[in-house]
């Protein structure tokens, strides 16, 4: 692979430097190997499926054997060298675009989109592409490339101009005025679909969510009535009755929140992950995670794997409202003393993609004492992940030790050290503070509240930020005669944290303090995210002095 470029240089000019962001048609990566293409189908036999692992954000072209440009339709899995091979789901930009964003589709298991990701996309002078490619959450995944067809420029029927270029139906002339590219047929009107429209080389389908079938116009859905009808749509069991039909799981699996798909038991927990899969699934497979020393353990009727958001190849990103952790199981037969590495890759594989999700936005409600039981806040997600946040009490502006057997005694003249503090600590993300008011009562909606934090920004000068080492932490110092007034002895806090990622430098987390945020204005509304309440305390202020 050719050595990285630096994308980024200094303009040094007296005394200040300036970083200036080199234009990435002219600072990329080249992508070049064969097995990239499309026409490349996985033959295990001649090497083990292949992963993009260590691609992290930079800008890349596709070149040589790996293809002209991303392909813009949908490739079956077991193609470009691995199992699930990603193409991009929408139209390549016009030079006049700038940079673009556009989804990622990663095929696998009849699914043309079952994960996705968000990349850049960028139309060069001389008709080329550069892409900014995200890391893949899970292996095995691989960017395709593509060879597009060259456009025939010889007359067909009665033309006026023979050197203009013609291509065929299905794709549409590129900047370059020679290649011709794929036509995103779903990106007009959904191609006519009622509900999922999937782009295919040439062409397009339309398809249903589960438990719904096409009509006969091959556009438009409706509900499977019963067993007959493609198993109802169930992916294992189907049990008719007088009322309609269910959907059944083979022992050791259960309904997906569907209805209709049988899925491996997942529990999200606040700092792991934990996958129990049953011994008839497995057989004689030994499983193991992406990082390949961490590996099932069997207890005679399920092979247990545990493991923790910041290991074994675990990948934590923001995908929208959402924290996603994810990771790939996959099961081998298990090699045996004089066997070769031939023989496994040659055998049947399990692949059971592991996923677990965590809301982005919490409300935490705590006294100024501290929570003498430790309960964490608690976020169940839809696929019941559990991501804690506390809010801890500290002794001093250290913050290291929090109070945890004595409650303080505070004075108009002590001031109150707190934090926002992450029971895991993951690298790759951070949280904004959107807002903290203390209020007289442990009601969130309370009429009298004075604001500590509010859009991201400090009230005044008397309430101090410090910096931490974790990007998740955040410490804050008030003085205590900012609280309310002197009518109330009770104090309780509320704060707003937000969740993102480190490297997205359009998150409301890297806008930091924005008095007036715009909400749908091509930011994230973070109003519309759900949040949950902790509430605890109060603690007495001693008023005098």
């Amino acid at each position: 692979m050719p050595p990285f470029l630096l994308l980024t240089c200094l303009f040094i000019t007296g005394t200040s430097v300036s970083p200036v962001a080199l234009d990435p048609c002219s600072a990329y990566i080249s992508l070049n190997e064969p097995w990239r293409n499309t026409d490349h189908q996985l033959d295990e036999s001649q090497g083990p499926p292949l992963c993009d692992n260590h691609v992290n954000g930079e800008w890349y072209h596709f070149t040589g054997m790996a293809g002209d440009a991303m392909p813009t339709f949908c490739i079956p899995e077991n193609h470009c060298g691995t199992h699930a091979p990603v193409w991009l789901n929408g139209s390549h930009p016009l030079e006049s675009d700038g940079i673009v964003q556009r989804q990622a589709c990663a095929s696998f298991n009849g699914n043309c989109c079952l994960w996705n990701t968000t990349v850049e996309v960028k139309a060069c002078p001389g008709g080329y592409y550069v892409y900014r490619l995200t890391k893949p959450s899970v292996c095995f995944h691989v960017y395709c490339g593509h060879f597009y067809d060259i456009c025939d420029e010889d007359c067909h029927g009665s033309c006026s101009d023979t050197s203009e270029c013609t291509c065929a139906p299905g794709t549409v002339l590129g900047p370059d005025r020679q290649t011709c590219f794929d036509e995103n047929e779903c990106e007009q009107n959904n191609g006519g679909c009622s509900e999922i429209c999937v782009n295919l080389k040439n062409s397009y389908r339309c398809e249903c969510g589960v438990g719904r079938v096409l009509r006969s116009d091959g556009k438009t859905c409706e509900d499977i009535e019963g067993c007959h009808n493609n198993n109802g749509g169930c992916s294992h069991s189907c049990l008719g009755s007088e009322k309609g039909y269910q959907c059944e799981c083979p022992r050791g699996l259960v309904l997906s929140e569907d209805n209709h798909t049988c899925q491996v038991p997942v529990l999200c927990k606040s700092n792991a992950i934990e996958v129990n899969i049953p011994r008839e699934l497995v057989g004689g497979l030994e499983l193991f995670l992406t990082n390949t020393s961490c590996r099932g353990v069997s207890n005679g009727t399920h092979v247990n794997i545990l493991f923790s958001l910041k290991t074994c190849g675990t990948v934590v990103d923001v995908v929208n409202d959402k924290i996603v952790a994810s990771n790939l199981v996959t099961g081998l037969p298990k090699q045996t003393p004089g066997s070769s590495g031939d023989f496994i890759i040659r055998t049947s594989k399990l692949l059971i993609p592991v996923t677990c999700e965590f809301p982005r936005l919490y409300t935490i409600s705590e006294g100024y004492v501290p929570n003498l039981r430790n309960s964490p806040l608690e976020i169940m997600s839809r696929n019941h992940g559990i991501f804690p946040f506390t809010l801890e009490i500290f002794k001093d502006n250290e913050f290291e030790e929090p109070y945890r057997e004595a409650l303080p005694t505070l004075k108009l003249r002590d001031s109150l050290y707190f934090g926002i503090e992450p029971v895991v600590h993951v690298s790759g993300l951070e949280s904004l503070v959107e807002s903290c008011f203390a209020t007289p009562t442990s009601k969130i909606d309370e009429v009298l509240k004075y604001y500590l934090i509010r859009d991201g920004c400090v009230s005044d000068d008397s309430v101090k930020q410090y910096t931490s080492r974790d990007h998740l932490a955040k410490h804050f110092q008030v003085p205590v005669f900012k609280f309310v007034g002197k009518d109330h002895k009770e104090v309780f806090l509320h704060c707003r944290v937000l969740v993102c990622g480190v490297l997205d430098e359009r998150s409301r987390c890297a806008q930091g303090c924005h008095r007036r945020m715009r909400r749908g204005a091509g930011g994230e509304d973070s109003a519309g995210l759900q949040g949950q309440t902790l509430t605890g305390g109060p603690i007495h202020i001693d008023w005098e002095d």
